[in-house]
């Protein structure tokens, strides 16, 4: 029997019962009046079972789609307003023991220029990044327990921290590594780390076990239940994501519910956020050669029904997609955009894009400022903050409110502030005239007269060089 409060990946993820309701999402999936019921139900903010949004991703009647899509985006402005988190990738090392199919990184591939990031390299990164505006990183780098141990992990992490460069600083660094103990998750959050973002790539576990053929990432137990330790080790704030295109979209959706469904009955609070990558070309890899791609309508339905599924989760969408896609997504429950990417080792130091040490083709190859003055042509509020991770409002803390709503009285006014400081000392002219109409304009829409003195306040201060406020 099911059971997700399992600490065994093969039962919280259970084979025989995907399958099972894979086999109940098609019988049901014409059932109108049992789809309706799920979208209302999706529609009173409680989350759906895997199992009930399943049968909304088989169902192809044009009228209900339409419906979760417009209730996919009124969930998403109820949870996350017009709020769009902006951070970047940093590669420090592409060495690797693992034989991922799917990676240019891969072991075997002798294509790739192996390289890692000296602490003087980092530094370098670290300023270029801070020269273009960023607050945020997520910082990557393959498994290799001979060059990239965890203890230069950490002393990378400290490095980034360290750095301040003119207005710039990094405030906070999610951890995008491979699987680890309980003890080393402890030490990543004692080097104040804040998200832990670790992909599945696959909960297929004979797919997994045959994508991944050498190395420890073939341990499928011990790479799913890597986010049951990092919660053990102290970890509150988890990412979940697979990619899509390795094996049949409808067992990954349902496998990835499942997951969080797991954290929260086991911990108490489901996942941060989820991403969701899409196979895509790189040195020696064929996105061709995987035959389960799926198109971009089904990767917006994709989108919407993990909305409606788990409201109150974040979701990150990546430079991988084009600025078409991006747009469609972020409208349909996406809260978090990387921009102007760069998917090697070393190469924002580079003025020219580097393809030598890419882990993946990158398809949104725009500036940084072309993308904040993007996201508010289109009405949304680019958001550099990071308050709630140096506030303590992290895990259970932030979930809870942001179920009663109440954290929109801390990002709203967050995110104006900290696009305040984009503004002033990144931006071009027109991305500058327009953000500064989009604060004015938003400052009324602050529901509280004490939050929206204190907002303007707080903006006021940074006009005289006051910076790294925590609201």
């Amino acid at each position: 029997m099911y059971d997700p409060k399992s600490l065994q990946a093969e039962e919280f993820i259970s084979h025989d019962e995907i399958l099972a309701t894979l086999d109940y999402a098609e019988a049901h999936k014409t059932d109108l009046p049992l789809v309706d019921s799920i979208i209302e139900k999706a529609g009173q903010c409680k989350g759906l079972t895997h199992r009930e949004a399943s049968v909304l991703l088989a169902c192809e009647d044009g009228e209900r789609i339409q419906r979760i899509y417009a209730l996919a985006e009124a969930l998403k402005k109820k949870f996350y307003g017009n709020r769009i988190v902006i951070f970047a990738p940093l590669y420090l090392s592409n060495y690797c023991v693992n034989g991922c199919t799917y990676c240019p990184y891969h072991q075997k591939n002798k294509h790739i220029a192996r390289k890692k990031l000296t602490q003087e390299e980092v530094a370098r990164e670290v300023i270029a990044l801070q020269d273009m505006g960023h607050k945020r990183l997520a910082i990557e780098a393959g498994e290799d327990p001979v060059n990239n141990p965890l203890d230069y992990i950490l002393e990378c992490i400290d490095t980034i921290y360290s750095i301040k460069h003119k207005n710039g600083a990094i405030r906070r660094v999610n951890v995008n590594i491979a699987a680890t103990t309980v003890e080393n998750y402890r030490r990543l959050k004692e080097a104040g780390i804040g998200t832990y973002i670790l992909f599945q790539e696959t909960y297929h576990k004979a797919s997994y076990e045959s994508l991944h053929p050498t190395g420890p990432k073939h341990d499928y137990r011990y790479h799913t239940e890597a986010m049951d330790r990092a919660m053990q080790g102290g970890i509150d704030d988890v990412g979940l994501g697979v990619l899509f295109g390795l094996e049949l979209y409808k067992y990954e959706f349902a496998g990835l519910l499942m997951h969080a469904e797991h954290l929260e009955a086991v911990h108490g609070v489901g996942p941060h956020t989820i991403s969701v990558p899409r196979i895509k070309h790189a040195d020696d890899i064929d996105p061709g050669a995987f035959d389960n791609s799926i198109s971009d309508e089904t990767f917006a339905k994709l989108c919407a029904l993990i909305r409606l599924a788990v409201p109150y989760t974040g979701m990150i969408i990546s430079t991988r997609e084009s600025q078409q896609v991006r747009e469609k997504v972020i409208r349909l429950g996406v809260s978090q955009v990387s921009g102007a990417s760069r998917t090697s080792v070393g190469g924002y130091q580079q003025e020219e894009r580097p393809t030598d040490t890419e882990q993946f083709d990158v398809s949104d190859q725009r500036t940084l400022d072309e993308v904040v003055r993007w996201l508010m042509e289109m009405g949304y509020i680019p958001s550099f903050c990071t308050a709630c991770y140096r506030e303590g409002r992290t895990g259970d803390r932030f979930m809870s409110l942001c179920k009663s709503g109440q954290i929109q009285n801390c990002c709203h006014p967050n995110a104006l502030m900290t696009l305040k400081e984009y503004l002033m000392d990144y931006a071009s002219e027109p991305t500058r005239a327009i953000g500064e109409a989009l604060i004015q304009a938003e400052l009324q829409n602050i529901p509280r007269d004490n939050v929206r003195d204190i907002c303007a306040d707080h903006l006021e201060k940074i006009a005289h060089g006051i910076r790294d406020f925590r609201f």
